[in-house]
């Protein structure tokens, strides 16, 4: 018994380093640091589900305010992360990029406010004095469009909460999955609205690739999306493991933030469809969105943007 015991794991083993050996190399781009909203990818690299499909992803973050659409569009990394709306934008200005897998389905940009203040919604933020700090963005030009002149001053936000801590009358940008988890740690009172509510709801966090990787080799995209959606159900059911893993690379967010940070995100990103899937509607109605707003000259198929592998 024991003899084959052992012969069984030689065996295993054994594929496991063909596995590896043979696996194909390919890099995958985060447009940001190794946080939550990163988690199932890291997963699927610490529980082998790339090597499972014969992949070996080397998992780089190219930090703030990177265009990784553009890294994507020119050859320098093989699939990236970006933004539904990014998306668009960079198709329309005729980067050949395909949307193979999102982890939001709901947008996780919103908009962080003193609960003291008592507001009920993000009209009550414009409809007020006081200061929001925001990019000039998508989103922002919906508000200011569907409610009209704003009473409140808008500002430039540079990042990070300390004014916001500093002035009980601002309020800020925020993903809500982090800057206010931020703020309750340092004693403050934050309460946030998503824009989602809003009606703007872009699929955030979508991995892309050229779309002749996928009109070319419609396999070695499966495998990755595969290995990426096995990655993502395990850190949704065990976030742990990657985020020590994350910590080690990230120092700077705490280990009781990955904590919190992963389960606020968990609703954002968990439907009643399989994980990382997309539909036309979703895409049309973004692009529609984006023209309307002036962000991009004419519409696009949503149709051409992704593909559910």
């Amino acid at each position: 018994m024991c003899k084959t015991i052992a012969l069984i794991c030689l065996s295993v083993l054994l594929v496991a380093g063909c596995n590896r050996r043979n696996a194909q190399s390919l890099e995958l781009t985060l447009d940001w640091k190794p946080e939550p909203e990163f988690g199932g990818f890291y997963a699927a690299q610490l529980g082998g589900h790339f090597t499972k499909h014969g992949l070996n992803v080397v998992i780089k973050p190219a930090g703030e305010g990177a265009d990784t659409w553009q890294l994507v569009a020119t050859g320098k990394t093989d699939f990236a992360t970006t933004s539904a709306d990014q998306v668009l934008i960079a198709r329309r200005s005729g980067a050949d990029i395909m949307t193979v897998f999102a982890v939001y389905q709901t947008f996780p940009q919103g908009i962080m406010v003193h609960k003291a203040r008592g507001f009920s919604s993000i009209k009550d933020v414009f409809t007020h004095d006081g200061t929001l700090l925001a990019e000039d963005n998508s989103w922002l030009r919906l508000l200011h469009k569907k409610l009209g002149p704003a009473k409140v001053k808008i500002a430039t936000y540079s990042g990070g909460i300390a004014e916001f801590l500093a002035r009980p009358d601002y309020s800020q940008q925020c993903f809500v999955t982090s800057e206010p988890i931020l703020a309750r740690h340092r004693g403050s009172d934050p309460q946030t609205f998503l824009i989602a509510d809003e009606g703007f709801n872009p699929y955030t966090t979508v991995v892309i690739c050229k779309a002749d990787l996928w009109r070319t080799n419609p396999a070695r995209v499966r495998a990755m999306v595969a290995a990426c959606r096995e990655g993502w159900r395990a850190y949704l059911d065990d976030p742990n493991p990657a985020n020590a893993a994350m910590h080690g690379l990230n120092p700077d967010m705490d280990l009781q933030t990955f904590t919190e940070a992963a389960a606020a995100q968990k609703p954002l990103i968990q439907t009643d469809k399989p994980l990382g899937t997309m539909t036309a509607d979703r895409w049309n109605a973004l692009a529609d969105q984006l023209v309307d707003l002036g962000v991009i000259d004419n519409s696009i198929h949503g149709q051409d943007c992704f593909v559910n592998p």
